[in-house]
């Protein structure tokens, strides 16, 4: 099965992106919190970003039900980080019940504690 879920902001950060200098993950449990409410069919407000709530919005319909159908989270493992423009964009592997891993970006955190890009490709 192939995915492409791409929310906001993930093509820009990816061609101005620069190496972080720590590289430990920290955006974990906010990403699988919008992957497990994503997969229910509902955008997180709480830790989405207008514009990657507008996007989340726009793709919901679809998005849910294709998160679903890969299955619960079995493990989610940090791949690495970018400091870019927007801030830092970090990169981790999901596996899911299902078998299929993809990696996810999430960033571009604001002082709210919300971001601005978080997505998918094929894994």
């Amino acid at each position: 099965m192939r995915i492409q879920i791409i929310l906001a902001g993930v093509a820009a950060a990816a061609l101005t992106a620069f190496p972080a200098a720590a590289q430990d993950g920290q955006y974990r449990d906010q990403l699988s919190r919008i992957i497990t409410e994503a997969a229910g069919g509902t955008c997180l407000a709480a830790l989405m970003g207008p514009s990657l709530l507008d996007a989340c919005n726009a793709q919901i319909e679809g998005m849910g039900p294709a998160l679903t159908a890969l299955g619960a989270i079995e493990s989610v493992t940090f791949v690495g980080a970018e400091d870019t423009p927007g801030g830092r964009v970090e990169t981790w592997a999901v596996k899911f019940a299902g078998g299929t891993t993809l990696n996810w970006v999430i960033g571009g955190q604001q002082p709210d504690g919300k971001f601005d890009i978080v997505g998918t490709g094929q894994g």
